[in-house]
């Protein structure tokens, strides 16, 4: 699935919040490269800065200092419009599914909106919930078990999953997920991933894992960044950072992985 077009890079790529004695340096002069149909992982603490640096991938904050890529080209989102527009190419699904939704919209409102930023709006009805349908069929959902509910009424898991049939409608480029897993149960973990892989061999999306979780990392990785204090200290391969690490944050990064056939060894933590 990977080739060697690229689709989105960064150049010093920098947040800074507040001023002077108080300014904190969220994201320090990054660079990245990411491919087409590349599965990338960007791994790191928490206030290693690779939250922030995933929203200023999505337009939600404006770098301080720094070039970002899109296609090719320098990426302009200055006006709404031109935001939409890059939008329909980025998505993002983040680890809370229950702040990601507004509460007074019913599923079918959800989906509908998707269906709509696709140009889809003047469709036929019929047409419109065969597409939903699918995208929840895509996600082991029904809709007919969904239509007319509002998204708290849903468990955590089928949040999720919800916000997997939105992206299949949407079909973007590029998905960016937030520690997409760590709200859900163990035995959903696997069945979502899957779904995220199969997002990426079914429409040739690039997913971007923002992660903590070096295990996760390795396991669903061709590329994988560590990141410490908004820097990035390693990247290459999964094989090359997670088998064979050259910085000393890595390895304390994976010394900190819980081992069941040895005793855990706290004294990092």
């Amino acid at each position: 699935m990977k080739d060697n077009t690229v689709i989105l890079s960064g150049r010093g790529v920098t947040k800074v919040f507040g001023f002077g004695a108080n300014k904190t340096v969220a994201v320090d002069h990054v660079d990245f490269t990411f491919r087409k149909g590349e599965i990338i992982s960007i791994v790191g603490e928490s206030g290693s800065g690779k939250t922030t640096l995933a929203k200023m991938l999505l337009g939600l904050v404006s770098p301080t200092e720094g070039e970002i890529y899109f296609d090719g080209e320098l990426r302009d989102i200055r006006t709404h419009k031109k935001k939409r527009e890059y939008w329909k190419n980025i998505q993002a699904i983040f680890q809370d599914p229950f702040s990601s939704y507004n509460i007074f919209r019913k599923v079918d409102a959800v989906l509908l909106d998707c269906i709509r930023m696709r140009g889809g709006g003047n469709l036929p009805y019929d047409e419109k919930l065969e597409m939903m349908k699918r995208a929840c069929s895509f996600v082991n959902l029904k809709f007919e078990e969904l239509t007319n509910k509002y998204p708290f009424e849903l468990s955590g898991g089928q949040q999720q999953r919800l916000m997997i049939a939105r992206i299949f409608l949407l079909s973007p480029k590029i998905l960016l997920a937030d520690e997409p897993t760590s709200m859900i149960d163990a035995c959903s973990r696997a069945t979502i991933l899957d779904m995220l892989m199969g997002l990426r061999n079914d429409i040739g999306m690039t997913p971007i894992f923002i992660t903590h979780d070096i295990g996760l990392a390795y396991y669903v990785s061709d590329t994988v960044y560590i990141m410490e204090h908004g820097r990035f200290v390693e990247s290459g391969t999964a094989d090359q950072v997670i088998l064979n690490p050259k910085e000393a944050y890595t390895r304390r990064l994976l010394s900190d992985v819980p081992k069941l056939h040895e005793e855990w060894d706290l004294s990092t933590v």
